[in-house]
């Protein structure tokens, strides 16, 4: 993870989180790369402004240090954020989100878990919960299947609109 301090800009955090992946998006494109997700928030005293960033293959340190330099010169030109910010470029890690569909599409077949928003009983069994994890076995119009590999076992499917987190989960 790298680590840059920019100033100036505004400060609305959430029109400083579209215009910043605005501003992004395109360098992101032309460099084979996507933004998985991006943060804009205060820890302590200070305000950290997060990349997440994948491609095929993975991303390495040379990755985020590129990224961080073209973003870091594209920031400090449009200056989208008013208050002092660490710029941070990172992967998404092992046990990346899934925040879109797309992110479903390509990790069928990987082990997720899954946090829905209220207690689902997907498979009508009276086993209500909101936590699933399994292996992810599609994604088809709108609805998520998952082979639960836990003692509840079978699969269980839910509309995309429920989920209100997922990520990979390591395999061992």
């Amino acid at each position: 993870m790298l680590t840059f301090f920019i100033f100036r800009g505004s400060m609305d955090s959430e029109s400083v989180h579209d215009r910043v992946q605005n501003l992004v998006k395109p360098v992101l494109d032309e460099l084979s790369m996507e933004l998985v997700d991006l943060e804009f928030k205060r820890e302590g005293q200070n305000w950290f402004l997060r990349l997440f960033i994948d491609k095929e293959g993975g991303v390495t340190l040379d990755d985020c240090a590129g990224v961080s330099r073209e973003v870091s010169s594209i920031l400090e030109v449009e200056d989208p954020v008013s208050a002092a910010y660490h710029l941070e470029v990172s992967s998404p890690g092992l046990d990346r989100p899934l925040k879109k569909a797309a992110d479903y599409e390509r990790f069928v077949g990987r082990l997720v878990k899954v946090k829905t928003y209220e207690k689902l009983d997907p498979d009508g069994r009276g086993h209500e919960r909101k936590t699933f994890v399994g292996i992810l076995r599609s994604f088809q119009d709108d609805v998520v299947s998952i082979e639960q590999n836990d003692k509840k076992g079978g699969i269980v499917s839910f509309p995309f609109a429920v989920i209100a987190k997922a990520n990979l989960e390591i395999e061992f």
